[in-house]
């Protein structure tokens, strides 16, 4: 059965930077689950007409196509029972779903302030006008207005303090081995690491070790993808 993921990717076709798409690569290597990525840009909207969905990640399993991240992680909890489990039993995925909330609403933002004309040149040429028209409508001003590092990395620290006080105690946010809790965490260092050089967290920070550990996992996974400084001066 083969599995394809359409995967967002920016001024280079192997720069993969979207949180969402990197919680299901983690989730799918979390599995041992070999999947195909193909590229996919912004305004590429007619390439997943067949899903009925205009964003990604989109999975494409054999004869099942599942979308959003974390509707994925249930699907292949769901679809392959055998392999380790992301989300764990119903009183988990409550606590999980908490973590996913948190991710895209508390830390997000703070990341988003700190890197966005990072991710603006990290973009395709051909994506920019749409990124800025649509992420200047959601914010209500100019991505130069909305750019603050100092306020976006106050709000990360901020974010971030419920998440050192959990690491101090333990390897991973869901215990002793990663799960879907780490990986929905994870997708946003992700994000940052892919398109910006910005220092979010100190070395001094246990997430800064746990972040370490998370892209060691998976056979350096995440510590091998390309990242806009290994092509900077090449576009």
């Amino acid at each position: 059965m083969s599995r394809v993921l359409y995967d967002l990717c920016g001024i280079d076709s192997e720069l993969r930077f979207s949180p969402y798409c990197w919680r299901v690569k983690l989730a799918l290597a979390h599995k041992g689950l070999d999947v195909e990525t193909r590229a996919w840009h912004f305004t590429d909207k007619q390439a997943l007409a067949f899903a009925n969905y205009d964003k990604v990640p989109v999975l494409v399993d054999g004869d099942r196509t599942v979308v959003d991240s974390y509707e994925i992680m249930r699907y292949l909890d769901q679809a392959y029972p055998e392999t380790p489990s992301l989300l764990g039993d119903a009183t988990a995925e409550a606590r999980v779903r908490y973590i996913k909330f948190h991710a895209e609403r508390v830390m997000a933002p703070g990341i988003m302030r700190t890197i966005i004309m990072d991710l603006v040149n990290a973009i395709h040429p051909k994506d920019r006008d749409y990124f800025r028209e649509t992420r200047e409508k959601r914010f209500g001003c100019r991505l130069e207005e909305f750019h603050s590092p100092a306020r976006g990395l106050a709000q990360l620290d901020a974010a971030l303090e419920p998440l050192r006080g959990l690491l101090d105690q333990t390897e991973f946010i869901d215990g002793d081995v990663p799960g879907a809790g780490d990986y929905l965490v994870f997708g946003n260092f992700m994000w940052a690491r892919s398109v910006s050089t910005a220092d979010l967290i100190s070395n001094a920070d246990p997430v800064h070790a746990w972040r370490e550990r998370m892209l060691d996992l998976h056979d350096g996974l995440g510590r091998q993808a390309l990242r806009i400084s290994d092509i900077e001066g090449s576009y």
